[in-house]
């Protein structure tokens, strides 16, 4: 007979957008035209001068194994870039290398976590946050995050957290905020670290979109008085850097911290490559030119998505602070067609045109927090973006075929209302 799963094994949910871009990806196999808005990847190509130390390191010999830690010219890089972004005083030993930052979520859950504990996590959230609290068994507490007050982290939330929880050891923060495009304001994160000093609370900030900051410039946790020995920050090359493939990042913390991230980074993939972590270093130190180049462009194509989007009757976008997403409201298009957000995404993709689809995420993939949202990417040609629009705002009006989709996808229906802002 098959051996069975265990419990945590199937319950876990996938990440919804790799499972989206599956469906796309068979969309356009079959000859469909989707307009891919679904996953969080760049468009750029990684800058030559990092493809180039990757090539020299590899004809150099580099090709063996190294340093669970990461190696020692990436580690100083990482420290540089972010002494010299964030005006911190770190060194090689406040750093650990990863295949990118998700799995410094696993490894974050491992160092401090016991079954029990509780993990605050401000919703609607990234969706793999709590398979890895429930590795642990430990327990996801959810802070609901606001449209109206622009998606920043509520404070009393942490309050009460810290107050009645029965055992609260860690908290989560995204910023800038994957789906919203929410960022923690300096006065956040001041009293963030204010409420957290000196209790035995640790604070997983997650940061891979440090540099997509549109209004203001963003702040880390990091920076905040003694936070140094009460926060894991995780930083990637996939979303500044355009390298989402090489699987590159970094965690930032206490030296302790490093050394215990090290140490279960041994246990459980030995080491990133080091060729990877060569090109990773150099991005750091030569790239950032490019990098600003290309976050610029960025800004201005969520400016022009989101403006969009506010034209289109039933639809609310607020100008989001970072990110490369628009999260807009549609739970009045949803209440009219009474299908979910996510049902009305899948409509976009595949019921609403033979011939044409949009490929998003429904709100609710990050949450029930985030139910009467969609999220958009804007990591497509402007005029792919612009049409976009127009197809959600045509496909909306096709109440026919909306009832014949819903017909066919009975798990889409709308059972409550959603609020309207």
């Amino acid at each position: 007979m098959a051996p069975s799963f265990s419990e945590f094994a199937s319950s876990v949910q996938a990440e919804t957008a790799f499972t989206v871009l599956a469906v796309a990806r068979q969309l356009i196999a079959a000859g469909k035209d989707v307009i891919e808005l679904e996953i969080g990847d760049s468009p750029f190509n990684t800058p030559d001068v990092a493809v180039d130390a990757a090539i020299a390191a590899l004809q150099g010999g580099t090709t063996h194994y190294g340093p669970s830690l990461g190696i020692p010219e990436f580690r100083a890089a990482a420290a540089e870039y972010l002494n010299d972004e964030y005006g911190l005083a770190l060194t090689a030993d406040h750093i650990v290398a990863g295949p990118g930052a998700k799995n410094f979520e696993q490894l974050f859950c491992e160092a401090f976590l016991n079954p029990g504990d509780g993990v605050l996590v401000f919703s609607p959230h990234f969706p793999t946050y709590p398979p890895n609290i429930q590795r642990r068994g430990a327990r996801v507490c959810l802070s609901a995050l606001q449209q109206t007050n622009a998606f920043r982290p509520n404070l009393d939330d942490v309050q009460r957290f810290l107050d009645e929880d029965a055992s609260p050891k860690a908290i989560f923060l995204n910023s800038p905020h994957n789906p919203t495009g929410g960022i923690a304001l300096q006065e956040d994160l001041v009293a963030l670290a204010d409420l957290i000093r000196d209790r035995d609370v640790v604070v997983f900030s997650d940061e891979p979109y440090d540099r997509m900051v549109w209004q203001g410039k963003h702040h880390s946790l990091l920076g905040q008085p003694g936070m140094i020995e009460q926060v894991v920050a995780g930083y990637t090359f996939s979303k500044s850097f355009s390298m989402s493939g090489w699987r590159l990042g970094f965690a930032a913390s206490s030296p302790p911290i490093i050394q215990m991230l090290g140490k279960l980074t041994n246990t459980a993939l030995s080491c990133v490559a080091p060729f990877v972590q060569m090109a990773g270093a150099t991005a750091l130190r030569e790239a950032r030119d490019v990098r600003d180049q290309q976050m610029q462009e960025f800004g201005r194509k969520v400016h022009g998505l989101v403006e969009a989007l506010n034209k289109v009757p039933g639809v609310t976008c607020l100008m989001p602070g970072g990110t490369f997403y628009a999260f807009p409201s549609v739970a009045e298009i949803c209440n009219r067609l009474n299908i979910t957000s996510h049902g009305l995404a899948m409509y976009l993709l595949e019921g609403a045109d033979d011939r044409r689809g949009v490929a998003c995420l429904g709100g609710e993939c990050f949450g029930a927090a985030g139910s009467g949202f969609l999220r958009l990417s804007c990591a497509e040609p402007d005029d792919r973006l612009a049409a976009a629009v127009d197809f959600l705002r045509s496909a909306v009006e096709r109440t026919d075929r909306v009832a014949a989709y819903l017909e066919k996808n009975q798990h889409f229906r709308l059972a409550t209302a959603y609020p309207q802002p």
